[in-house]
């Protein structure tokens, strides 16, 4: 009879952090609280969108490069 040898089990693996579904984190973020992460490259997104995206980003933190302005 073959008996499996049992494998070693590191004690720093339940450190590992849990991976998280990072668009169900937006989802969440924009239906309890209205809060929008968008990428301007998204996909999902039309050229008329991404403009609007690329805009309001420029208009409330600068543009890349420039740095960014808070207020």
């Amino acid at each position: 009879m073959k008996v499996p040898t049992p494998q070693y089990r590191c004690p720093l693996g339940r450190l590992q952090p849990q991976t998280m579904d990072v668009e169900s984190t937006k989802r969440d973020g924009w239906q309890q609280q209205h809060i929008l992460v968008v990428a301007e490259n998204d996909d999902r997104l039309d050229f008329i969108e991404r403009e609007f995206v690329r805009r309001l980003g420029e208009r409330l933190y600068g543009t890349h490069g420039r740095g960014a302005r808070h207020g």
